[in-house]
């Protein structure tokens, strides 16, 4: 790693062109002792698994174009950069700014996008082996702000970084905004019944029932992972995924051939939760197992019962995190409900580059007053918790 040795960014517009182990390398290095990635969402297998199966490419809005740095002819850093041609599937809503920025004559799409297609988690979006970690991140972002440059391109976002990128991005001219999720953290429980002692007492009522009212719903609830997931239960998780997506986006952004793809090479990598009413599946939840996360995504149902999506999605999540040790549980997007499950606020970032100065100055001025309302948000959300006082006041 020599910082005077030169770097070349280029794009690529398919990830069969690059070898999963140079992706892999920057992608998620700390895997290289046998164990998971931070999170399975940048590996190769999962980016490829979108492009393969036409959930990313032609016709959907999210054209590849990743980025490549190379150093000495060794790949040292790596984007997953889209030319993106609406603003669906990102979750770090810009559709104000799109808005706004034509309505004042400008052309706000095509724009590039640093991110994991429909994916809402948060991980590191400059991919960068071990020791290139700040001449990485300042190549990719030069290589794909001269790529908007060239192209006449409105912008550049990068959607769910790590905190540390946020922190770094306004010092590359980038601005930062704050957005909030709802995550279930892990404090050293050693049961579900540890975590509901950490609750108030209304609280820890209120999910007993919840809970006793789920799993009376005629049926048993199965974890499926690895080499026990079959198939039939990928049959069943498509019908509840597209009755999901129909109600809440009008269409599913992933194909069916992407849970195909996934369960070959990527079943390790996934829990799914499902409700089996006289052995056939009637709802299900699919949970991405990382390093230290469990990280809630997908849900649906052919069958109603009541408090069956908060066992699913969120107290099986939360057993599941406490059984495998890991530190926490980020339920997806939005969702003031998962409050009262035991879910606190918390922070999600996002940088954005905009190559029309004035625009990019009101952009900034908005940010400014979102972020401290979020923030006064996050705050008063947490003091109203399902905790107990006294772990409100640790967590502050």
């Amino acid at each position: 790693m020599d910082g005077e040795t030169p770097i070349d960014v280029t794009a690529y517009a398919s990830l069969s062109d690059i070898a999963a182990a140079d992706w892999d390398a920057c992608a998620c290095p700390e895997a290289a002792d046998g164990g998971p990635p931070h999170d399975p969402f940048t590996t190769h297998r999962f980016l490829s698994a979108l492009e393969e199966s036409g959930s990313v490419g032609p016709g959907t809005g999210w054209q590849p174009r990743y980025l490549l740095a190379r150093a000495g002819g060794q790949l040292v850093a790596a984007a997953p950069l889209y030319a993106k041609g609406h603003s669906q599937g990102e979750y770090i809503f810009d559709h104000n700014w799109a808005h706004a920025y034509e309505r004042a004559g400008g052309r706000y799409y095509p724009k590039l996008q640093i991110a994991v297609p429909f994916t809402p988690a948060t991980g590191r979006r400059f991919l960068t082996r071990s020791g290139w970690q700040d001449t990485g991140r300042a190549a990719l972002l030069q290589g794909a702000m001269q790529l908007a440059e060239d192209n006449g391109l409105s912008s550049l976002h990068v959607t769910f970084c790590t905190a540390a990128e946020a922190a770094a991005g306004p010092q590359m001219g980038l601005l930062h905004r704050v957005t909030q999720q709802f995550h279930s953290q892990n404090r050293g429980y050693g049961s579900f019944d540890d975590f509901l002692a950490s609750l108030s007492s209304r609280k820890r009522k209120t999910i007993r029932k919840e809970r006793a009212q789920a799993q009376g719903f005629g049926g048993e609830i199965v974890q499926l992972t690895g080499d026990a997931l079959r198939p039939e239960h990928w049959d069943a998780f498509w019908r509840f995924y597209q009755d999901t997506g129909a109600r809440k986006w009008g269409q599913p952004y992933l194909t069916r051939e992407f849970f195909d793809i996934a369960h070959d090479t990527m079943r390790d990598d996934i829990l799914m939760v499902l409700a089996l009413r006289d052995g056939r599946p009637v709802a299900g939840a699919l949970n991405f197992i990382g390093r230290d996360v469990l990280f809630g995504r997908y849900w649906g149902c052919t069958e109603h019962h009541p408090c069956l999506h908060f066992e699913l999605c969120y107290y099986q999540a939360i057993d599941a995190a406490i059984a495998r040790s890991l530190a926490r549980v980020e339920a997806g997007a939005q969702g003031d409900h998962k409050l009262a499950r035991g879910y606190l606020p918390a922070q999600t970032h996002s940088l954005h580059w905009l190559r029309d100065p004035g625009f990019s100055e009101a952009v900034a001025r908005y940010l400014d007053a979102e972020r401290a309302a979020i923030e006064e948000e996050i705050e008063i959300l947490t003091d109203y918790g399902p905790f107990r006082k006294i772990h409100v006041e640790e967590q502050e």
